[in-house]
């Protein structure tokens, strides 16, 4: 049987590890600070149960050190905590603290299961991160669709789940967006007039800024429109 893409990366991760003489065993430390983000998590899950959520699910119960089946309980305590560390630092799809596991050693079956375990109570939630993903880079990066598309592509997320948070973008949205970026990064006053004096230089000018946006998923169409449209305002802007 063909080994799976996480034991694939798991084993990659060992080598690794093996490689620099580190431990390919997960063995999370942490400071005291840290120490309370595990403990602060665990009762987070802990209050699941209270709420009335089943106290087992897969084989891992609310307390550290609980397991089933062949899994060493302290392989499902240092990967819950590997999880919590991760979560609380930003949020993470499930695939990213997959990725995380594997690199840490942590066995397949166990990664799956306390993944299982925190999905089933909400710590970890695709749907929710796609949601907030997309509206945190739209506001503060000014990313298109298809640039949000790639990312969440890249954390793993499910293509119909990245459709639906997409959809809270619009057109509309996207042009504003556009041309706030123009006009926050096109030169102005005498360096406008310039650069706006020679064809050469002008072409150069509207080049940088059309490349701008395509870095940011904008499609060409919008971008030169756009960028156009800036140039006009502030051309004539500095003509009075």
């Amino acid at each position: 049987m063909s080994e799976s893409p996480y034991e694939q990366r798991r084993r990659r991760a060992q080598q690794r590890q093996r490689a620099r003489g580190r431990s390919a065993e997960p063995s999370p430390e942490y400071n005291s600070a840290e120490l309370d983000t595990v403990q602060s998590g665990t009762e987070q899950i802990n209050s699941a149960h209270v709420e009335g959520q089943p106290a087992e699910t897969g084989g891992v119960g609310l307390h550290a050190g609980t397991a089933s089946g062949d899994m060493d309980p302290g392989q499902v305590e240092a990967a819950r905590n590997i999880v919590l560390r991760q979560l609380t630092a930003s949020a993470k799809s499930r695939r990213q603290l997959e990725d995380k596991l594997a690199d840490r050693g942590v066995p397949e079956s166990v990664a799956m299961t306390v993944l299982d375990r925190f999905q089933e109570v909400g710590l970890v939630d695709d749907v929710s991160f796609a949601q907030t993903f997309v509206r945190s880079r739209a506001e503060t990066r000014k990313l298109a669709r298809p640039a949000l598309r790639r990312d969440l592509q890249a954390k793993g997320i499910d293509p119909d789940v990245a459709e639906a948070a997409l959809q809270q973008r619009t057109d509309e949205q996207e042009r504003q967006d556009a041309l706030e970026l123009v006009r926050r990064k096109a030169p102005s006053g005498e360096q406008l007039a310039t650069q706006m004096a020679e064809r050469s230089t002008r072409d150069k000018l509207t080049r940088r800024l059309v490349s701008m946006l395509a870095r940011k998923g904008y499609a060409p169409g919008m971008a030169f429109d756009v960028v156009k449209e800036v140039l006009g305002e502030l051309s004539q802007d500095s003509e009075y």
